[in-house]
């Protein structure tokens, strides 16, 4: 979710790509987005060059996905607070079903 993420502004060299998500490994990147690739959502273009440059842009269909994930991540970042205070009262006990 966050590569598509952070590919929704514009089109990100790889190491941009790594430095814009943060806490992520190269080894981790580079997985994610061969299966990004291979599943239509992102688009890999190889400048020929020494060292070749890689770019990474969202397909349309990626486009389609990052706007759904986009709002789901606003609805999640919204509701921070209540999603704090239901774990603090489910650490306190307070929030556990019977029998458990």
């Amino acid at each position: 979710m966050l590569i598509l993420v952070a590919l929704c502004e514009r089109p990100l060299r790889f190491y941009m790509l790594r430095d814009r998500i943060g806490g992520i490994s190269e080894k981790m990147l580079s997985q994610n987005l061969k299966t990004l690739v291979r599943d239509g959502l992102v688009e890999r273009e190889v400048e020929p060059s020494t060292p070749p440059k890689v770019t990474y842009r969202l397909s349309p269909l990626g486009r389609e996905l990052a706007c759904a994930v986009r709002t789901l991540v606003a609805f999640i970042g919204e509701r921070v607070p209540a999603i704090m205070a239901a774990q603090r009262r489910y650490d306190r006990g307070d929030g556990l079903p019977d029998g458990d």
